[in-house]
């Protein structure tokens, strides 16, 4: 889908793989490192990465916000961290908002940081319990929401990198479906 001079994908792979300046990385607050791809990440970028987040980050983040490292040994130049909502469905509209503030924050920073492109993982929908079909349309809603309201986006590409086949085809046709409704 394109909103501007942007385009929007939904590809499948390892956010790791993904030909981008900055991936995302479903961060926890501590900003330390875990477990799924933020474990993944931390280990194929390096102990420079927590080294540098113990600088950019020493009381870590809160949910929502982003922080910005370089890649390191990733084939991408940077990394932007940003610890998702752990869900509550009696919270859902609070967990919605902030995993929203998820992906704005990230895409103000590789905005505010002339990057070209940026990929994210699913963030929240691993251990923290989002789920897929929620998280993958408010990723994607607030995706577009941010490429309309800014101007002189240097962006041209924002990849929704899926690695199993649900998360892919949940956020394949969560696209389709709003790619549909901004066409009516």
């Amino acid at each position: 889908m394109r909103v501007g001079e942007t385009e929007i994908e939904v590809v499948r792979g390892s956010v790791l793989d993904a030909g981008a300046t900055a991936i995302g990385n479903a961060a926890n607050e501590a900003m330390r490192g875990g477990g799924g791809v933020d474990g993944a990440i931390h280990a194929a970028a390096g102990p420079q990465l927590l080294q540098e987040l113990r600088r950019v980050a020493p009381r870590g983040a809160n949910t929502g916000e982003a922080v910005l490292t370089r890649g390191h040994n990733l084939n991408q130049p940077f990394i932007i961290h940003t610890p998702g909502p752990i869900y509550n469905a009696a919270h859902a509209q609070e967990c919605e908002k902030l995993l929203r503030s998820c992906y704005r924050s990230c895409l103000e920073i590789a905005a505010r940081e002339r990057m070209e492109s940026v990929a994210f993982p699913s963030i929240s929908t691993g251990i923290y319990g989002y789920p897929m079909e929620d998280a993958a349309r408010a990723a994607l809603d607030e995706t577009i929401a941010f490429l309309r309201d800014t101007e002189n986006l240097p962006l041209r590409r924002v990849l929704f990198s899926m690695r199993g086949e649900h998360e892919w085809s949940v956020f394949a046709n969560a696209l389709q479906r709003l790619r549909q409704h901004n066409e009516l």
